[in-house]
């Protein structure tokens, strides 16, 4: 879907997201709210909405320079992360917000009837959803964290998160053995929930030429996602936003807040 850019941050009213051909009555139709800042989580939602063609408006949060903790976003995802949604055409007509990346992508997809397989694959698509979000996913970002932004010295983390990784890569691409798509015949918002990490792969294997290369079931999986049109507008999403890419004291207070004590 061919969208319109914004670059209003969270602190202000963002117009619509429509696409320019869009007719009247589409332009009144209800949008998603996408609150987001270009890292893996994210970036599946992306996907997703460019995926399933639904208007939406992309507001930028700002994580390197604390956005994330205000207390207008902190109204619409308690935990300060992103990604989160609002839903103006929620349950009931209501607005609705959803946090957390899987928590989206399940909701979304029931909303449109997209991208969830067919029924008898729901216990698949529901054990490797879960799969990824409490294993691939965070140990790939502490893998990344304690690589690139911990101070040196800390093999051992180092060594327990990379390895912590590679084994869940092992364990999908196990899996991925003689199928296109992680659950069913289909692709799902379980591949677009892999591509989301996998497309860090090369921070993940800091160093390695082919991250993936020992792993070819998953880098199929990953070419396979990655092909898709739609990966391509939603990697465009935010690109005009000038996002803060320096990584001082602010960056490092407003991204590890745990590790400073709390203000008095």
């Amino acid at each position: 879907m061919n969208i319109l850019k914004c670059n209003a941050t969270v602190h202000g009213p963002v117009p619509a997201r429509i696409a320019p051909t869009a007719s009247p009555n589409q332009r009144e139709t209800p949008i998603i709210r996408f609150y987001f800042h270009p890292t893996p989580n994210p970036a599946k939602v992306a996907l997703f909405l460019e995926e399933a063609n639904l208007p939406y408006e992309a507001i930028p949060v700002d994580t390197s320079k604390g956005e994330q903790h205000t207390p207008a976003f902190r109204a619409i995802n308690p935990n300060g992360k992103v990604p989160a949604i609002i839903d103006t055409d929620g349950p009931g007509g209501k607005e609705a917000r959803v946090f957390d990346s899987t928590a989206i992508l399940l909701y979304l997809g029931e909303k449109t009837g997209q991208f969830l397989g067919s029924p008898q694959d729901r216990p698949e698509l529901l054990s490797w959803l879960l799969f990824i979000a409490s294993g691939l996913g965070p140990f790939s970002g502490q893998a990344v964290h304690f690589q690139f932004a911990a101070p040196k010295g800390l093999d051992y983390a180092v060594n327990r998160y990379r390895r912590e990784a590679e084994r869940h890569y092992q364990v999908l691409n196990d899996h991925l053995e003689g199928r296109t798509y992680v659950a069913g015949d289909t692709y799902t918002i379980v591949d677009i929930s892999a591509w989301g990490w996998l497309d860090r792969a090369s921070y993940v294997r800091k160093g390695a030429d082919d991250p993936l290369a020992s792993f070819p079931n998953l880098k199929r999986l990953f070419e396979t996602v990655n092909s898709r049109p739609a990966v391509v507008r939603a990697r465009a999403v935010g690109k005009e936003h000038p996002f803060k890419k320096v990584n001082d004291e602010e960056t490092k207070r407003a991204l590890f807040p745990s590790n400073y004590p709390a203000a008095t």
